[in-house]
């Protein structure tokens, strides 16, 4: 799974009117790929509705994916990658059968490394911030050199050129990218701009790594 912008928008619990226009507006202003949680109410209707308007180029997943009939259903909706909170190995044979991809979720060194030899495109670092932030994800790559990993959980503007120098594959960040003022008052023009910023940021902290 490769990210033009290596930042994935996590939104949980959201209207699904609204996701819509959060990921019109996100899309728009450089976001290359969304994710909604399994457990937002009417989750699987909300990407059932959307993946069709989903831009070329864009991703539209389903995480918070916990166990094997969460993983069917987000496939049935559409879902374009999933991501999990935690390990299941059958959750990841099943995304490497139908051919989608998936990030999977791990904290310790050998959940990850076993989250990457069941064959996980991508390991989520959750929950990274708990954990040390960038300097977990800097400890991790010692040995794991080879292993893409994703801080998810604590990741903003003020550290992400942090995570990226540590060897962050990716990020996935929710208030932090898109504002909790504009999502408490749908305001899409600040959300927009907020997302706008965001990737401007990542952009550069990958331009200095």
């Amino acid at each position: 799974m490769e990210l033009d912008v290596p930042v994935i928008g996590i939104l949980r619990g959201v209207e699904g009117e609204f996701f819509g226009e959060v990921m019109q507006v996100s899309f728009a202003a450089g976001l290359t790929a969304m994710e909604v949680t399994m457990n937002t109410p009417g989750a699987e209707k909300i990407v059932e509705k959307y993946r069709p308007a989903v831009p070329a180029g864009r991703l539209l997943g389903m995480g918070t994916i916990r166990n094997l009939d969460e993983a069917w259903r987000a496939v049935a909706a559409g879902a374009m990658f999933l991501v999990t909170p935690n390990l299941d190995t059958r959750v990841i044979d099943y995304a490497k059968t139908a051919g989608i991809p998936i990030i999977v979720g791990a904290l310790t060194p050998t959940e990850v490394y076993a989250a990457w030899s069941a064959g996980a495109d991508m390991v989520k670092v959750f929950p990274c911030g708990a954990m040390g932030g960038p300097g977990y994800i800097h400890d991790l790559l010692g040995p794991f050199d080879r292993i893409r990993l994703a801080a998810v959980g604590g990741v903003t503007l003020a550290n992400l050129q942090d995570y990226f120098a540590a060897g962050a594959a990716a990020v996935g960040v929710s208030t932090s990218l898109f504002g909790g003022k504009a999502l408490r008052e749908k305001n899409l023009d600040l959300l927009g701009q907020n997302v706008k910023t965001f990737i401007e940021h990542c952009r550069a902290a990958q331009d200095r790594v």
